[in-house]
């Protein structure tokens, strides 16, 4: 079973494009790597099936991304940096009341997660590919840190370890929930009530937390 990369260098582009020509040759391995993703599957994703869907050569796309690895690291980045604006978009509206920005997170979320469904889940196979990287854990972090900010803004009298807890249990739940939720297909009418009926479960909890205030033991 293949390892791990050892180093993040292992997982990034070669280098950036600077011009027009460049820019519309990356775009079009990227939209090709997608499609192939999503039909294939991680297993059967490769340079060679990226660069011939993208009509280019495989020495083109050499140019930008050294393996398969930091392909699927780049869309998975991309997709990271989705979803960290659309939690950061909803959640830190502070002029909007916490219990509102977390029902239009948990339907937006759970939206996308359906949307992107076979890429999203081609990602996660190709994971051990790049989970160790510093630019993954970077990424999760500072996904984890908008949860936080969130939660502790939501409901300052709770302990920093009852907020702490809160921001992991919604931030997994919402993850755990949208995977499974997405493996099928769903219409836009089922999407709207499952969101619903999630969103009620972590505003009653999130409620109650932003109620009770610090927990006495």
């Amino acid at each position: 079973m293949p390892s791990s990369p050892p180093a993040s260098a292992a997982v990034v582009s070669r280098k950036q494009p600077r011009q027009a020509r460049s820019n519309a040759l990356l775009a079009a391995v990227l939209e090709a790597a997608v499609q192939v993703l999503a039909e294939q599957g991680a297993r059967r994703f490769t340079t060679a099936r990226v660069a011939e869907r993208a009509g280019v050569s495989v020495g083109s796309l050499y140019q930008y991304f050294p393996n398969k690895a930091a392909i699927l690291f780049r869309l998975q980045h991309d997709e990271w940096r989705r979803t960290s604006a659309l939690l950061a978009a909803i959640l830190d509206e502070e002029s909007a009341d916490p219990l509102v920005r977390l029902r239009r997170l948990v339907h937006a979320f759970l939206a996308s997660e359906c949307e992107e469904a076979a890429v999203r889940g081609a990602l996660n196979d190709a994971a051990p590919l790049y989970r160790d990287a510093p630019e993954a854990i970077a990424a999760r972090q500072a996904a984890a840190a908008i949860f936080d900010r969130f939660v502790a803004a939501a409901a300052p009298s709770a302990s920093p370890d009852r907020q702490a807890l809160a921001a992991d249990l919604i931030r997994t739940t919402l993850r755990h929930v949208g995977s499974a939720y997405s493996e099928v297909p769903r219409t836009p009418a089922e999407i709207a009530i499952y969101a619903d009926a999630l969103a009620d479960m972590l505003c009653a909890y999130l409620e109650r937390l932003m109620a009770d205030g610090p927990l006495r033991l």
